[in-house]
């Protein structure tokens, strides 16, 4: 492991990113906002796979390589969600979660 830097104190940090991203997820009214806490969420979740797979397995990658795929995952999902958000703003000026409910298709 990180000599100085103990699985607990690891996984203690990311408890508190993965509940700060949950937080931002269900209190915040911009889209954009919302883009972050859900990547702050899958940042966390990513960290635990490979500092899980490092504690218990040491000589496996598999943590990595899973953790590899959440990050193209999320990329692509990042890159879908901002063409979404860029044509809801172009379509009403704004990217408030409010408004897109009386948006008509």
């Amino acid at each position: 492991m990180i000599p100085g830097v103990s699985i607990t104190e690891i996984l203690t940090l990311t408890s508190i990113l993965f509940f700060i991203g949950i937080y931002g997820f269900l209190t915040r009214k911009n889209l954009i906002s919302i883009l972050i806490s859900v990547e702050l969420i899958l940042n966390a979740a990513v960290i635990n796979f490979v500092v899980i797979n490092k504690y218990l397995y040491p000589d496996v990658l598999q943590g990595m390589v899973y953790s590899i795929f959440i990050i193209a995952v999320a990329a692509a999902e990042t890159a879908l969600a901002v063409a979404i958000i860029i044509n809801i703003y172009r379509r009403l000026s704004s990217v408030e979660v409010k408004e897109t409910e009386t948006m008509k298709y």
